[in-house]
């Protein structure tokens, strides 16, 4: 029997995180905690002496600077995919949750919803996003199968992952947080698919991680 694991990877705290804003695609850099954030979870890595045969990472520069932690202490590179992106969050993107109400109570309503079909004005709607984060996942998996594979992602990104590795409904509301930095494993067996295995751990973070508000 096959088992391909897989260890996502949220980036770590950028100010938008700290600001409670939707970043989405919008390309923010990590700020100074994220960057020792960064450093920490892939220290924790190096400590427990994973072995690993691929890094993944999204293109946007907060999760790629969260990956430069692995490759500067491993010696190792990244590949890039954009595919494993956050949501796009359309009108919503660089809004607080606080503001996001007030500006665009129309387009908020329909977010907090989970209405599937909604792209929140040129955005993804949740159906879009689940089917681009299913292919990557189904994608890297056939690639590596039978691997570990760690890959850097985004909170909306891996709470995505997590549904389609548990089986929850895209309707349903979050049940699990996505810390910045946190480590989560998944696995996929030939016969059964997808499991999760754990998740949310911050046990290597010295201080409080942010949950992420990309529901």
């Amino acid at each position: 029997m096959t088992t391909t694991k897989l260890c996502l990877i949220r980036h770590g705290e950028t100010a938008w995180n700290a600001e409670r804003r939707l970043q989405g695609h919008t390309d923010t850099p990590l700020n100074p905690k994220g960057v020792l954030q960064a450093r920490q979870m892939a220290q924790a890595l190096k400590d427990i002496n994973l072995g690993f045969d691929v890094l993944y990472t999204s293109d946007l520069k907060r999760a790629a600077d969260t990956a430069n932690a692995v490759v500067e202490l491993f010696g190792v590179e990244a590949q890039v995919d954009s595919a494993l992106r956050e949501r796009n969050f359309g009108v919503l993107q660089g809004l607080s949750i606080t503001e996001a109400p007030l500006l665009r109570p129309d387009i908020w309503q329909a977010h907090i919803a989970r209405d599937l079909d909604h792209d929140l004005e040129g955005g993804e709607s949740i159906q879009q996003f689940s089917l681009r984060v299913r292919n990557a996942l189904d994608s890297i998996q056939k690639r590596h199968a039978g691997k570990t594979i760690l890959v850097v992602s985004h909170g909306g990104t891996l709470d995505m992952m997590y549904r389609i590795a548990s089986n929850q409904s895209l309707s349903a509301q979050r049940i699990v947080s996505v810390p910045n930095a946190s480590l989560n494993w998944i696995s996929h067996e030939e016969s059964s698919g997808w499991a999760v295995d754990q998740w949310a751990d911050t046990r290597h973070l010295k201080g409080s991680a942010l949950e992420n508000v990309d529901l």
